[in-house]
């Protein structure tokens, strides 16, 4: 079944998704060139050769180099919102959580988002850029959480929803990232599922207790 011109029902038109491919591009190379010679060290124009296209091509996606990583930080939390708001609103949020994980672009290859989550420890530019992403994610997820329940968007219940969703998958990825070899362990996704089952418990009604 078809929906908006471009492919299947839900996903971006061709020309959107062709922009979100370059926009990746040149966030994996900002990546490559930042923990190959640092952030300092490296200039847009290397940037954007690495990526195949002109400097001023770059300017007109990204503000500065920092922000050319951000597509790495959102394209997930992206994704997972869509799939999240494409479900069916009375399935709980947290399960549909996990099942949009395994939607489309779950299996990217986490290695240059590894590598930038490291970075950020040390440089106050990216960690600005991972910082500010997340911050635009909750506003995403209080909009899902609002379509979902009928409730305000900018009310304290969906607000503080949004915030504990956007900060368990916030530490799950730099739990991943920052370990010393996160090939040991759980996976991404894996640790990422672990996260949103904790808060769907903290989240989940108290039963009574027995008279």
């Amino acid at each position: 079944m078809t929906g908006r011109a471009g492919g299947a029902t839900g996903r971006p038109p061709l020309t959107e998704r062709r922009r979100a491919e370059t926009r990746r591009e040149i966030a994996e190379e900002a990546v490559r060139l930042f923990v190959a010679q640092g952030v300092a060290a490296t200039t847009a124009e290397e940037i954007a050769s690495a990526a195949g296209i002109s400097t001023r091509t770059l300017w007109r996606y990204f503000r500065s180099k920092e922000e050319c990583v951000r597509p790495l930080l959102t394209t997930g939390l992206e994704t997972l919102a869509r799939e999240v708001r494409d479900r069916n609103g009375a399935v709980p949020l947290a399960e549909s959580v996990l099942h949009a994980q395994h939607g489309e672009g779950a299996e990217q290859d986490p290695r240059a988002l590894r590598d930038l989550v490291r970075l950020c420890r040390d440089e106050p530019g990216l960690r600005a850029v991972w910082l500010e992403a997340h911050h635009d994610a909750e506003a995403e997820f209080a909009a899902m959480i609002a379509d979902r329940t009928g409730r305000p968007a900018d009310g304290l219940a969906v607000r503080v929803e949004a915030g504990v969703l956007n900060t368990a998958l916030r530490i799950a990825v730099e739990d991943w990232a920052l370990r010393p070899d996160p090939s040991e362990g759980p996976s991404l996704g894996d640790t990422v599922a672990a996260a949103v089952r904790l808060i769907a418990r903290v989240s989940a009604p108290t039963p009574p207790r027995p008279a």
